[in-house]
């Protein structure tokens, strides 16, 4: 077992504010070492973002978009950043309704991870959303989806060809896949 321990703490000598964005803020720290040297750390800040894993008729509804980023369109589980201060469990109801325009009678925890630690601390929350209802969907005036609702053949098949390629769905893929195999999720 691993011992938690303080002794390779990394103290902040000085922290430069670099860029803030609407969504993201970037920094530069620099820290102290154990060893007493110092060290520069580059830091994105991001206020977190909410995913939901919808299954409906035994498909799992997926939106696909353009990744500016990377150059690509993506095919992903419907999700968004969070508003300052909001509970990830609004933000994942929100989203699901936005982009696909199914309301979730009830949203579920899944599981919540540190998408990129080594540099960034944005924290992204996975609900599994049950007892859809269809709505409207209502996207942002800048996101331009389509809304599919795949198998799970299909969702393995995205990922052998990287149309499904980001952690937040793999990982949704993953937990439906335990889902199907063991009734629980």
């Amino acid at each position: 077992m691993l011992k938690k321990t303080d002794e390779y703490r990394e103290r902040t000598v000085h922290t430069e504010p670099i860029f803030q964005g609407k969504i993201i803020s970037l920094q530069v720290d620099t820290v102290e070492l154990p060893t007493g040297g110092t060290a520069t750390r580059e830091i994105v800040r991001h206020p977190g973002a909410a995913a939901v894993l919808a299954l409906i008729d035994g498909k799992m509804l997926v939106v696909e978009q353009y990744r500016k980023p990377m150059e690509k369109f993506q095919v992903e589980i419907p999700a968004g950043k969070l508003d300052a201060g909001e509970d990830p469990i609004v933000a994942a109801g929100r989203e699901l309704e936005e982009e696909t325009g199914y309301k979730a009678g009830r949203l579920r925890p899944l599981s919540a991870f540190y998408t990129s630690p080594g540099f960034a601390d944005e924290k992204l929350f996975i609900f599994l959303a049950e007892d859809l209802v269809k709505g409207e969907s209502n996207p942002d005036e800048d996101e331009f989806l389509n809304v599919e609702a795949i198998t799970f053949e299909q969702a393995q098949q995205y990922i052998r060809e990287e149309r499904i390629s980001d952690a937040k769905t793999i990982l949704a893929v993953y937990a439906w896949q335990v889902y199907r195999l063991t009734g629980e999720i």
